[in-house]
């Protein structure tokens, strides 16, 4: 006689409970005022929001300002090379850690530290690194050097290398963690299979552990790209958005229209625009994820 299994919705109904308010409140508040503020993007809000529909007026508006595509340039720059610098350092340090070096904890915590602090500290840690008279280039001067110059903050070319800096050193540790975990998830037998068979560490690193942490390398990228697209604490603590517009990023932009130039409808279009960004991201993510599982 065979037994019935319960159905899957009655399976764990105490776990399923428990998780009722946290997807009553995402529900509320992420879904619902997101699609509030994409509906009120197409309005003429100014101080308060009000339903006078304008219809794409505010995106015309936002994709003609010269501040807005500033903004958005300036974010794919810092964006594409914080993704690729991230990874790339993340990985590297992590390989390292994995050797069973001496000390590994005391590494571990050094590198992890940055990602403890918060990103206005961290802008003001290397406000003061960057500092023409106290930082590097005072320290460099100050020991003979009297010609040598580094002032990204003040420069509309380096203002970027400076914000690339300062998110590396804060974001990195986290990286590192997460592919160290990975790694420490890879068969052991793989490892001494390429070492009987006489592969170089870095081929079978590149040809077979690369590959096997696939899911590490995507996860990794979406904690990256979510912070990437919300970017504001770190431009406001070190560089304020200049010199000029040489740092703005789309969140400073949003705020400043929503709360200091008291324009809500482009703020919500700006808003608008940095929730497809996020939805671009993860999506994907979600498929690769979730669909590859159902279809195994």
């Amino acid at each position: 006689m065979s037994t019935r299994r319960p159905s899957s919705l009655l399976r764990n109904p105490m776990a399923k409970l428990a998780a009722v308010p946290m997807v009553v409140t995402a529900t509320v508040v992420f879904i619902g005022c997101s699609l509030w503020t994409v509906v009120y993007s197409f309005t003429d809000s100014k101080l308060l929001p009000r339903a006078n529909f304008d219809g794409f007026a505010q995106y015309d508006r936002l994709w003609s300002s010269s501040r807005w595509i500033a903004s958005v340039e300036n974010l794919a720059i810092y964006g594409i090379l914080t993704l690729l610098l991230s990874l790339t350092l993340g990985f590297v340090f992590a390989a390292l850690l994995d050797q069973k070096i001496r000390g590994e904890n005391v590494f571990r915590s050094i590198i992890l530290y940055p990602y403890a602090l918060s990103f206005i500290v961290t802008g003001l840690v290397w406000q003061w690194i960057l500092n023409p008279d106290l930082g590097i280039q005072g320290m460099v001067r100050a020991a003979g050097w009297e010609s040598f110059a580094f002032d990204p903050l003040n420069s509309p070319g380096l203002v970027m290398v400076a914000l690339l800096m300062a998110g590396l050193w804060q974001g990195t540790g986290l990286v590192t963690v997460i592919m160290l975990a990975g790694l420490r998830g890879v068969d052991e037998d793989i490892w001494k299979a390429s070492r009987v068979d006489g592969i170089p560490a870095w081929k079978t690193y590149l040809l077979v552990v690369v590959p096997i942490l696939r899911p590490v390398f995507v996860t990794s990228v979406v904690l990256i790209g979510a912070g990437i697209v919300k970017l504001y604490d770190l431009v406001v603590a070190l560089t304020g958005g200049g010199p000029g517009n040489a740092s703005e990023v789309p969140a400073k932009y949003v705020y400043d229209y929503m709360f200091a130039n008291q324009n809500l409808g482009q703020g919500f279009a700006a808003s608008t625009m940095m929730l497809l960004a996020v939805l671009v991201i993860v999506i994907p993510w979600a498929v690769l994820e979730f669909g590859g599982k159902r279809r195994g």
